[in-house]
C-alpha cells in the first residue's frame, strides 16, 4: 500500500469547517497519481507513450470527513486487473488510525492516439503490485438510471474545472453535484459512474432525482447524453 499524510489546510473546508465529499475525492486522486509518480509511471511516462489511464466509477462509503487542522492518511492500492480494466482500493484514516472514508475504484488504460481502451498488459501494470482486496460490499459498476428527472439551470466548462488531459477533473463532477444536496443531508455513501468527458466550453444540463434516501444526479449534454451519474446515499 501507497500512503502518504498532511494535514487538512483551510482551502481544503467547506463551509461547514470540514472537508466535503470532494476533496475527499481529491486526497483519492492525488495518493493514486503520486504513487504512479513514484513508480516511474505518472503523467510523463503516460504521455509519452501516448496512454492515460481514465477512471470509470467510484464507490466511497464515508465515516467522518476530517476538519480543519486534523492530520490525516491516505492510501492506496491495486488489488486487481483483468483483460481491460484495473482495480484500486483507497483509504483514509485519522491519527488514531480510525477509518474516515473507503473507496473502490475502476480504472481503463485508454490510447490518446486511437482514443480506444487497450488491454492490460506489460509495463503499464507490473509496477503496481496487487494487495489484498478491502474488505467491503461492493456496489455494481453501473448506476441504474431513473425515467423521471427534475431538470436544474445548465452552466458551462470552465478552465478551472480542467486537468491536465484537459477534461473535466473527477472530483470536479461531484463538487457540481453537491450543489444538489439539502444543507441537513449527509452523505454515507457515493457511487459515481462516468461516461463522457467534458471539456472546456461544453455546457452542462444537470438532472436530480431524489427518491427516499437517494439523490441521483446526471450531469448531461444538451442532447441529454451523460457525462457522469453520480449517486448520493444519504443518511
Amino acid at each position: 500500500m501507497y500512503t502518504y499524510k498532511r494535514t487538512v489546510t483551510y482551502s481544503e473546508i467547506a463551509s461547514d469547517g470540514q472537508a466535503d465529499e470532494a476533496q475527499i475525492v481529491r486526497y483519492f486522486q492525488d495518493c493514486s497519481t503520486m504513487q504512479s509518480e513514484a513508480l516511474g509511471l505518472g503523467i510523463d511516462f503516460l504521455e509519452q507513450h501516448s496512454h492515460v489511464w481514465m477512471l470509470t466509477g467510484w464507490q466511497i462509503i464515508f465515516k467522518r470527513k476530517p476538519g480543519l487542522g486534523e492530520h490525516i492518511r491516505t492510501g492506496t492500492w491495486a488489488y486487481g486487473f483483468d483483460a481491460m480494466y484495473g482495480y484500486r482500493n483507497f483509504i483514509l484514516k485519522d491519527n488514531k488510525d480510525e477509518m474516515l472514508a473507503v473507496a473502490n475504484s475502476i480504472w481503463v488504460l485508454i490510447n490518446t492516439r486511437t482514443g480506444r481502451p487497450e488491454r492490460l498488459t506489460g509495463e503499464y501494470v507490473d509496477g503496481y503490485e496487487s494487495e489484498e482486496k478491502y474488505p467491503m460490499d461492493y456496489a455494481p459498476r453501473r448506476i441504474r438510471l431513473p425515467k423521471e428527472w427534475e431538470e436544474r439551470a445548465p452552466f458551462a466548462v470552465t478552465r478551472a474545472d480542467l486537468d491536465t488531459n484537459h477534461h473535466v477533473n473527477n472530483a470536479r463532477y461531484i463538487a457540481m453535484a453537491l450543489e444538489y444536496l439539502k444543507d441537513d443531508d449527509t452523505v454515507i455513501q457515493l457511487r459515481v459512474e462516468y461516461k463522457k468527458a467534458a471539456v472546456y466550453g461544453d455546457r452542462i444540463y444537470p438532472r436530480i432525482h431524489r427518491d427516499g434516501n437517494q439523490l441521483i444526479t446526471a450531469l448531461c449534454d444538451g442532447d441529454g447524453h451523460v457525462y457522469v451519474a453520480i449517486e448520493f446515499t444519504l443518511a
